[in-house]
């Protein structure tokens, strides 16, 4: 078992990359593949590399903001392509990259193919809300699907819930307008007509109500999800800087405020995305880890636990086997 890093992916690479890895090495069972360009990374690594990590030479990388199929097409020596390459191959369980989404998303697209069954694959992200977090899918990789394609993200997203989660039973919500049946567009009434017919459907859900409930998975299209992930990113952001903001730069008056650091501290843990590392791309025959592009060492490190644990838990086993269950030949 084993993950492929792309070192060479990310706002901040390979200088984060790499010391997320080192953090991450001591901790994880798992041998860890560091893909990049060695002769732009290998002085950051120490001279006797941890045990569990491997090196993988590649002469090439994607910039964060090259056309996806341009970077699959052109650059058959980059770094997401080898790491890529290498979990095809079977030399790896997973890849795990903070580079351009879309390039990793299209190349584990092209090179895995999806699962038998599944037509679209779908980001899940873990959002938290006042309870213990939801999963939110499809968060970026599928902006253009059908009402059926809500069935397929609703499975995966279960199977997440399951897996990395710990839900035994996960119920599906549908993001709407509205809580009440007959609510959106015809898109929205079609796609509720299909999940209607699962038992595990828990119907339409406003926005407001995914932070305030007790919610397990929600599904929308990758247009949506993904504006609703970055508002909630930006939103933490206000909410944590006009915190900060408000507390006095100057001794002894900035005293009186470590209480409310005190309070204020597992909130800011529960609003940082660094603290889940990464969001899986469902639906292809391998696990791909997508993280955020300016991910901190830290990000990369969580990043390649969460990755561990889906590669123990059988996330991509299990999706293949429910999808199947579930679906059978209807999506054939």
């Amino acid at each position: 078992m084993s993950i492929a890093l792309d070192v060479m992916g990310g706002d901040h690479a390979p200088v984060a990359i790499v010391k997320g890895a080192l953090e991450a090495a001591p901790i994880l069972k798992t041998k860890l593949i560091l893909v990049g360009d060695e002769a732009k990374f290998r002085h950051l690594l120490p001279a006797t590399l941890p045990h569990n990590i491997e090196l993988v030479h590649a002469s090439q990388s994607v910039e964060m903001d090259e056309k996806p199929l341009d970077a699959y097409r052109k650059k058959k020596d980059s770094s997401l392509m080898v790491a890529a390459r290498l979990v095809q191959e079977g030399k790896a369980s997973a890849l795990v990259s903070a580079g351009n989404t879309g390039a990793a998303s299209a190349t584990s697209l092209l090179q895995w193919r999806q699962v038998e069954g599944v037509h679209r694959p779908a980001i899940a992200s873990h959002i938290p809300n006042r309870h213990d977090g939801f999963v939110l899918l499809d968060a970026g990789a599928s902006p253009d699907v059908d009402p059926e394609h809500f069935v397929e993200f609703a499975i995966m997203g279960r199977a997440y819930a399951q897996k990395l989660l710990g839900r035994p039973n996960p119920k599906v919500h549908l993001l709407n307008i509205g809580e009440e049946e007959g609510k959106g567009n015809a898109f929205a009434k079609q796609a509720y007509h299909l999940l209607s017919r699962h038992k595990w459907f828990a119907g339409n859900i406003e926005g407001k109500d995914m932070f305030a409930n007790p919610v397990d998975v929600v599904v929308c299209d990758a247009f949506v999800g993904n504006i609703v992930l970055k508002s909630c990113e930006g939103l933490a952001e206000l909410i944590i800087d006009s915190i900060r903001s408000e507390v006095p730069t100057k001794w002894p008056e900035k005293l009186l405020y470590w209480p409310v650091r005190k309070v204020t501290k597992p909130l800011r843990k529960k609003m940082d995305y660094a603290e889940v590392g990464g969001s899986p791309l469902l639906g292809l025959n391998g696990l791909c880890m997508i993280c955020h592009g300016r991910s901190s060492p830290k990000a990369i490190r969580n990043a390649l636990l969460t990755t561990e644990r889906a590669i123990e838990n059988g996330l991509v086993d299990t999706i293949k086997s429910t999808v199947s269950e579930e679906l059978g030949s209807s999506n054939e």
